[in-house]
């Protein structure tokens, strides 16, 4: 079995819950710090793939709403990938991989579920 991994940013409140959840839980696991560990079109696109390009934008987050006009009209559409790579604090998270199945966001009893059905 793969590890899983969480994509996320070190700081983030929802973050921080998924992963103590998920060491709470003895679970091991990859942490991908989007900032610190970067991100590419080529991450980007498997996430656009595997997932909801309208749940996968984060229009809650501050630097959204900071965004020129222009960007966040790109941002409805997939063009706004490379906005991503310049952004990545646009994106929702975390972003769980674990058996090639995506999961956004983070809820406990989602992620019982996700871990218990292995």
């Amino acid at each position: 079995m793969t590890q899983p991994v969480v994509y996320g940013i070190h700081n983030c409140d929802t973050v921080k819950k998924a992963r103590k959840w998920l060491e709470q839980n003895g679970i091991d696991y990859q942490f991908h710090d989007l900032r610190k560990d970067g991100i590419n079109a080529d991450l980007i696109n498997e996430f656009v793939t595997n997932t909801d390009w309208n749940k996968l934008v984060n229009k809650r987050s501050t630097t959204y709403r900071q965004l020129d006009e222009s960007l966040k009209q790109q941002l409805e559409t997939r063009d706004g990938c490379s906005a991503l790579v310049d952004h990545p604090t646009l994106l929702k998270r975390p972003l769980l991989k674990t058996h090639g199945q995506f999961y956004l966001g983070f809820k406990a009893d989602q992620y019982q579920d996700i871990f218990t059905n292995e």
